[in-house]
């Protein structure tokens, strides 16, 4: 009878430990529910007239305004510019940046170099952890009308007479948007996919070389099929968050005369709801594009389970 009581006894599974575990456990559970559940009561004011001279208690004593903060949003004759620059922006950045950031992993994967690819990793990594407002500043001095490198170096070429206003032309700032916001991520987005990588079996590719299969076809048919699940769920994040744009970097390119091509969700919500004080419209906004990504997350993983067999759940 004692052997089977310790058979049975698992490690970590006793009243002590157990007991342990969930008072470490509190303290990260009591920070959830103060800075991300009680908030919540925010979206409230969505619905109402709210002031924010009424304070916190103005979230529950201002009337209810039905859907007039929506209104307000939905025929505003700048909805639709801003809808059209928000999918714009993610499609185009999405398009690249997935299919780069893939094929940037299944490269790095073949250098058999342990130095010249760590070295890569890191250049890669680098920009990741500077802060928009500097690698969006070095960008804009290499686009400058005034010695720009890169007008520099069209006009050398003479492929421009003149040097081009990339930060002042609303039609370059949609490429501008997605290039940089490429370069600053490349490293970091492939950091998934090395991991997946990683974990295919190593007994395939053997295989596959004594069948006489090169590189390339070996990434094809072994290296992308084994890491599908990963790419997929890239893909469905990717779709579900096609309403929200990285706010510091569009932010950091905008001003008045690319404003036409700049102008998204995100900043709109900024300068109008928080910066005219208007947070019944700004959460307002909230909701429908949380609403609206719930949606399309939902979409994109049922289409995935039925054409890939793979998905998020």
């Amino acid at each position: 009878m004692k052997k089977s009581n310790k058979r049975n006894y698992r490690y970590g599974m006793d009243r002590n430990t157990q007991l342990q575990l969930h008072g470490m456990m509190l303290p990260a559970t009591a920070l959830i529910l103060l800075f991300s559940i009680v908030p919540l009561f925010g979206i409230l004011i969505a619905f109402k007239d709210y002031r924010p001279v009424s304070g916190v208690a103005g979230i529950f004593t201002s009337q209810w305004n039905n859907f007039k903060n929506f209104k307000i949003l939905f025929q505003n004759y700048d909805f639709l510019p801003m809808l059209r620059n928000t999918l714009g922006i993610n499609l185009i950045n999405n398009l690249i940046s997935i299919p780069v950031t893939l094929f940037f992993a299944l490269m790095l994967n073949e250098v058999l170099n342990t130095r010249f690819k760590s070295l890569i990793q890191t250049v890669t990594y680098m920009p990741h952890f500077l802060s928009w407002v500097v690698f969006g500043g070095l960008f804009m001095t290499l686009l400058s009308t005034d010695n720009g490198f890169l007008n520099t170096i069209l006009m050398n070429l003479g492929l421009i007479r003149e040097p081009l206003g990339f930060m002042a032309e609303p039609k370059y700032f949609w490429a501008i948007a997605a290039v940089t916001s490429l370069l600053k991520e490349l490293g970091w987005g492939a950091i998934l996919y090395i991991a997946a990588i990683a974990g295919v079996d190593q007994e395939l590719y053997e295989s596959a070389m004594m069948d006489g299969a090169g590189r390339f076809r070996r990434m094809w048919y072994i290296t992308i099929p084994c890491i599908k699940p990963t790419v997929m769920i890239m893909v469905i994040f990717a779709i579900s968050g096609m309403l929200n744009n990285n706010f510091t970097q569009i932010y950091v390119f905008q001003n008045s005369l690319n404003i036409s091509a700049s102008q998204v969700i995100d900043t709109y919500v900024y300068e109008y709801g928080l910066g005219q004080l208007q947070f019944g419209m700004a959460q307002a906004v909230t909701l429908a594009k949380s609403i609206i990504a719930i949606i399309l997350l939902v979409g994109a993983n049922k289409l995935s389970n039925k054409v890939t067999d793979s998905g998020l759940f």
